[in-house]
């Protein structure tokens, strides 16, 4: 059955609630969001404001996901699709560019934290980890051409299992907090762990799941209602995501650690993790290429899914062993400053098509379009507050103000092959 990177999915081809909700649980469970929530909680000894930082952050991050869901069902359409009709077919080359490419930066990033906690636990040396890295590539890779039922059922392993893992860290690591038993002697004595402000840690929090957030719809438009899409994103990106930054969170805060093998090692769970933290970043992974199959088949105007899935890996790989690991709290705050904008487009294209109607897809440039996202990025990178929220009401305002400006472009045709 073809994806349909090109065109909506027909309705007899939607799947249930709960096909879309293990799909987004299995992509939320990401054990990168554990990471995430170390560096957050090494910076908040207060588990007060912790706990307000952490459930604020998913807040935003799920609120934001559910309403680009809503849209994607409604229209069938991948987001880099949507973005077409807000962007212009040429002008969308600057957000399929943007997306495919933050992908390919989780994808190399999950490539290498595989190969190194492999290599760690059995006590490799550096030349296993350029294999690894190489190896697991390209298994990713080659499970991620099952397409969405793929993705289902490897959900549906993986989330039950990793759910049990992070219930074992936590546990573990109240009671070393409650006992003083952490390395050093007290808890939160391990030693001196990030220190972020209140705005990097929501951007942080917001940034570890924005790119996917404004992809949410590449798995949304394969809903049957608007409520499962809603609620499925609701679920995954507020419910799971937050349960992944909280046990982070929580474990960053007793450790005073950000990166989450050392976390593992402390707890003496390393043989445990290694296991269940490999199939869940598979499944992960395979979510991740996915989408940037989806907005390299628009870049290219190709239907040849797996062929652009190659090609992502590859790149993936390359950018794993130069080094990717090292950099995820800059990147984060990069995704979580620059991706907003382009959700709130879509957002303010989907208010003003229910007054006027849809907007024609135009080969060229829409001004509008393009001008509201660098309003919205550089309110995002200016503007005092937290970024995310600047970049993407910011952009939504400016494209409802600018939607107004008609373009003399004719409305594009694009090609569709019902062969994936």
């Amino acid at each position: 059955m073809s994806d349909h990177p090109l065109g909506p999915v027909p309705q007899a081809e939607r799947r249930s609630f709960l096909a879309n909700l293990w799909v987004l649980l299995g992509f939320t469970f990401f054990s990168a969001t554990m990471w995430t929530g170390g560096s957050v909680g090494a910076s908040f000894p207060d588990p007060l404001s912790l706990t307000l930082v952490v459930v604020l952050g998913n807040l935003i991050l799920g609120v934001y996901a559910a309403l680009l869901a809503v849209v994607s069902q409604r229209s069938g359409l991948s987001t880099v699709l949507q973005l077409r009709r807000c962007l212009g077919l040429r002008g969308n080359r600057l957000a399929e560019a943007i997306l495919g490419l933050t992908q390919v930066g989780w994808y190399a990033w999950g490539t290498a934290t595989v190969a190194l906690l492999v290599s760690r636990h059995f006590e490799l040396g550096q030349p296993y980890e350029a294999l690894l890295m190489v190896t697991f590539g390209l298994l990713f890779c080659f499970t991620s051409f099952l397409g969405f039922s793929g993705l289902k059922w490897l959900s549906l392993l993986s989330v039950p299992l990793l759910t049990l893992f992070i219930g074992l860290c936590v546990v573990q690591a109240l009671g070393d907090y409650s006992s003083r038993q952490v390395l050093e002697g007290g808890a939160g004595a391990a030693g001196a762990g990030p220190t972020l402000t209140w705005t990097q840690a929501l951007t942080l929090i917001v940034g570890t799941y924005v790119s996917g957030g404004t992809q949410v719809g590449n798995w949304t438009r394969f809903a049957r209602t608007p409520s499962h899409a809603l609620w499925a994103s609701l679920a995954a990106f507020f419910v799971g995501n937050g349960l992944m930054i909280g046990a982070g969170a929580i474990c960053g805060l007793v450790y005073r650690r950000s990166d989450f093998v050392e976390i593992m090692a402390m707890q003496g769970l390393v043989g445990t993790g290694v296991g269940l933290l490999l199939l869940n970043l598979w499944t992960t992974q395979n979510n991740t290429i996915y989408s940037f199959a989806i907005a390299g088949c628009s870049f290219l105007n190709t239907t040849r899914r797996k062929l652009v899935t190659l090609v992502g890996s590859v790149v993936g790989i390359a950018l794993a062993l130069a080094g990717i690991y090292e950099w995820l709290v800059p990147y984060l705050l990069l995704m979580g400053t620059y991706i907003p904008p382009l959700g709130g487009i879509i957002l303010a294209d989907q208010l003003l098509a229910r007054r006027r109607g849809p907007t024609p897809e135009l080969k060229g440039i829409r001004w509008a379009g393009v001008g509201a996202y660098a309003v919205g990025a550089l309110a995002a990178a200016f503007l005092p507050g937290i970024p995310t929220i600047n970049g993407m009401l910011a952009a939504l305002v400016a494209y409802v103000l600018l939607g107004s400006v008609k373009s003399q472009e004719v409305p594009a045709v694009v090609k569709q092959s019902p062969n994936p």
